[in-house]
């Protein structure tokens, strides 16, 4: 027989044996010594996190609910976005963001096959795989270091009769030059999606205002991946100000639906059987109306509830990336001759979500003989993604034809995949992890 007075005093106690089995199982409370395994990313939770999705799972509601509104309200608040749509990935997300603009209801300025999307060919493949898919024509324009994000000086020679937007994301943290990029989309009515996936939290001045990037732009996206900023497993945001693009963004996300009900949500409009839409039968029922041939990309309220709990923590993350790039950035000052360091942009305050590095040449290392040495030395790297996309093997069947075009011949970019590297900055790191990180790059090239 229970000895519970109601379903809020079990719920309770079930959730403190959650937070006794984190501090018992989960809690990491050995110090780090050298030699350990220094991960380029990795989760930072504790037991608020595993009662939240404890909580979550109780409900058994499962698909997007409570914790899903309660997160879309607190980070559009956060953020400054007027409104916010939670998805199962980053890369979910950057597909809506796509897919939004190729509606029908934008008129004129709706993006058609065969119109061009301005990018870099640097960085990961899903901020243009929608464009290639949908049958868009990507315009891939070099890069520069030691921002790793786009010349805005090759912005006017990318531009053509079909260009509609320009979609690129902001590199490990560190944006693209905002104000250039906004003033060339402003002068030819050009889309400006900003894919926000390894920034969340960085900040960009224009003319005396302050906003997060993703807020920029006519879309933002994140990533709520375990190694990105914060989590929720797999999870992903877009996020607009503007309200025709975000009741697009809602029929993408939830089947293609021109119904705008929340699930398990009936007649909010009021004309449920009284419409007349297509050439559908006058009154059919609005919940299966269809005004894009959409997805479902949609979390579930479990995923919404970790991402609840990240949110509160969230602001101490930033800071602890920022202080941790900091401390490598000085450490590895002495060896600057050897490589070149990273720079914030200008007008910047970047959420650094790794800390980028290239080899040079001169130096008599190679990229792979300094990754090779921390490797060796437990220590994770990686590459800046995809290096020069239009090399990969996934362009061997159309390398070559119209279906991208390269602005110059992308000798920066090529720079960066041949010689570039990074190494995590990521809040659970502690002091002790990057000295050793610093130490064993030193080391690697000298």
């Amino acid at each position: 027989m229970s000895t519970w007075k109601n379903e809020e005093e079990a719920r309770n106690q079930i959730k403190e044996l959650v937070a006794a089995y984190y501090h018992e199982f989960k809690e990491k409370k050995d110090a780090f010594k050298e030699g350990d395994r220094i991960s380029y990313a990795g989760r930072v939770f504790d037991e608020k996190e595993m009662q939240a999705l404890t909580d979550a799972t109780l409900d058994f509601w499962l698909t997007t609910g409570r914790f899903a509104d309660r997160f879309e309200s607190e980070f559009g608040k956060w953020i400054g976005s007027k409104f916010v749509s939670i998805v199962n990935s980053g890369s979910s997300a950057n597909l809506i963001a796509f897919m939004a603009l190729t509606s029908p209801l934008l008129g004129d300025r709706q993006i058609k096959r065969g119109d061009e999307v301005i990018t870099v060919a640097g960085g990961f493949p899903t901020t243009i795989s929608a464009i290639m898919q949908y049958g868009a024509v990507p315009v891939f324009v070099d890069m520069t270091v030691p921002q790793y994000n786009i010349d805005v000086t090759q912005l006017e020679a990318a531009l053509s009769e079909k260009t509609k937007c320009v979609m690129i994301a902001h590199t490990l943290g560190n944006p693209f030059d905002l104000k250039a990029v906004m003033a060339f989309c402003e002068k030819h009515n050009l889309w400006l999606v900003e894919d926000n996936c390894d920034a969340l939290g960085t900040k960009y001045t224009i003319d005396g205002t302050t906003k997060f990037t993703g807020t920029w732009g006519d879309i933002g996206t994140s990533s709520f991946y375990p190694p990105h900023h914060m989590t929720m497993g797999e999870g992903g945001a877009v996020y607009t100000d503007n309200p025709l693009l975000n009741r697009i963004i809602l029929s993408f996300r939830d089947w293609g639906r021109d119904c705008v009900c929340k699930s398990g949500q009936d007649n909010r409009c009021g004309h449920r059987f009284d419409g007349q839409f297509g050439q559908l039968p006058e009154g059919y029922d609005h919940k299966y109306v269809y005004s894009h041939l959409g997805y479902n990309l949609k979390v579930t309220d479990m995923q919404a509830a970790i991402g609840c709990a990240q949110l509160e923590k969230f602001p101490s993350f930033i800071v602890k990336r920022r202080q941790n790039w900091d401390r490598l950035r000085k450490a590895l000052e002495p060896v600057s001759d050897k490589l070149i360091l990273p720079e914030p942009a200008e007008s910047s305050e970047p959420s650094w979500f790794g800390f980028l590095i290239s080899v040079k040449p001169e130096s008599g290392k190679t990229r792979k003989d300094v990754t090779g040495y921390l490797e060796e030395h437990n220590i994770q790297t990686r590459l800046l993604f995809g290096g020069n996309i239009t090399k990969q093997p996934c362009f061997d069947s159309i390398r070559g034809t119209d279906a991208y075009r390269c602005v110059g011949d992308l000798k920066t970019t090529d720079y960066i995949m041949e010689n570039a590297f990074w190494v995590g900055v990521y809040p659970g790191m502690s002091d002790a992890m990057i000295d050793y990180m610093a130490k064993c790059i030193v080391e690697a090239v000298k």
